[in-house]
């Protein structure tokens, strides 16, 4: 054997050894645990949780108080990743369904978290649908090998967090006195996100400004509008007001009338309603001017960074948006945040009972805690 040949097979040696011994160390609590203390089998466990809103919360559909929610962990060899499924009522999702879901689930037949496309294959295809509770199984799994690599899932893509953007703040469909009480408690934020399409689109956006006269906005319509004429109409008339974007204009049924509306109108149209997984990205290529993310309605982070790939070769704009939801699941989507061009990631900021501390927001900029994992810890 020559010189150079024993020589690679020795810095080989120091290199895999090396290797070993950082895959031996993770973080759950600050501190370096030894990932090999335990039986190696992953756990699941779960909770029913109710998010309390701080204000009663309406959309062009409906209204709410509260918001039925599951808090999720795998645990393995003494880490624990904290998932979450947010379930608003509009959606066939609830924490009945997630509970049956979940006990189908065998994680204990896997021994190694990173293999993560196995793992979450696996979950996928236990049964079809059940795209929240496979959301909070995706997000723990994340935090969890996130931790065990004692680093946050933004570091691990590669993102550069400085890119995060502003987060809008969310004003709902309500009276005038209520809608400019909330605008003025969104002082800190430099984007409000109007929620539209109950008949009084223009009233909630003067009433905005009333408070909040230069500030941009975003509008959600949540398919309230039914003639594209009107909606041209309308966009015209928001463009004017400094709307950035229009999100789900018409109902996701009326993809022709759609089409229109976005080759016409001075404002980007966004996918909400219409997007769900990978095959609603190509379906909105020509439709839509971009798209909606939300980890509840994807299955989490995993297929929402693909979504990303995608919407990027349409060359579409990306929305990261999400539900009434604690700063788990918040926290998870903003680790994705520094390769969107839009955020409304503020549903933990809507409720009263968050028992996670996570992402902030510092003068309506998203800040990525450098915690490892998704970046959260419980309070």
């Amino acid at each position: 054997m020559n010189k150079d040949r024993r020589d690679f097979i020795k810095k080989a040696g120091v290199i895999a050894s090396s290797s070993a011994m950082l895959g031996a160390i993770g973080c759950d609590t600050g501190k370096n645990v030894n990932i090999n203390k335990g039986d190696g089998k992953m756990k699941l466990t779960f909770q029913k949780y109710e998010l309390k809103l701080k204000h009663v919360f309406t959309i062009a559909k409906n209204s709410r108080t509260t918001t039925p929610d599951m808090q999720v962990q795998i645990h393995y060899n003494g880490i624990t990743g904290y998932g979450e499924a947010a379930m608003p009522p509009y959606y066939p999702e609830n924490p009945d369904t997630a509970t049956k879901f979940y006990q189908k689930l065998d994680l204990g037949q896997f021994n190694d978290p990173f293999q993560m496309e196995t793992i979450l294959d696996y979950v996928d295809n236990v049964e079809e649908g059940n795209h929240f509770a496979k959301a909070s199984i995706d997000i723990a799994l994340h935090d969890l090998v996130g931790k065990l690599m004692n680093q946050p899932w933004y570091k691990i893509w590669g993102y550069d967090k400085e890119l995060a953007p502003e987060t809008s703040f969310t004003i709902g469909i309500d009276k005038p006195d209520v809608v400019q009480e909330k605008t003025l408690e969104a002082a800190p934020y430099k984007v409000l996100k109007i929620k539209l399409g109950a008949g009084n689109d223009k009233d909630m956006i003067k009433n905005v400004r009333k408070i909040a006269p230069d500030k941009k906005l975003y509008v959600d319509v949540n398919g309230g509008w039914k003639d594209r004429q009107e909606a041209l109409d309308m966009a015209h008339w928001l463009k004017d007001q400094n709307v950035i974007f229009i999100e789900q204009p018409m109902p996701k049924k009326q993809i022709d009338d759609i089409a229109w509306l976005t080759q016409y109108s001075p404002l980007p149209i966004v996918a909400d309603e219409s997007i769900h997984r990978i095959p609603d990205v190509l379906a909105s290529k020509g439709v839509y001017s971009g798209i909606n993310i939300k980890l509840m309605k994807c299955t989490g982070l995993r297929e929402a960074k693909k979504m990303i790939t995608l919407a990027r070769a349409f060359d579409m704009k990306i929305l990261m948006g999400c539900m009434t939801a604690t700063s788990c699941s918040i926290s998870a989507a903003a680790q994705l945040s520094p390769a969107i061009d839009w955020a409304d990631l503020d549903g933990n900021l809507l409720i009263s009972n968050d028992p996670y501390e996570g992402v902030k927001v510092v003068d309506g900029k998203l800040i990525l805690p450098d915690a490892p994992g998704i970046g959260i810890h419980k309070l």
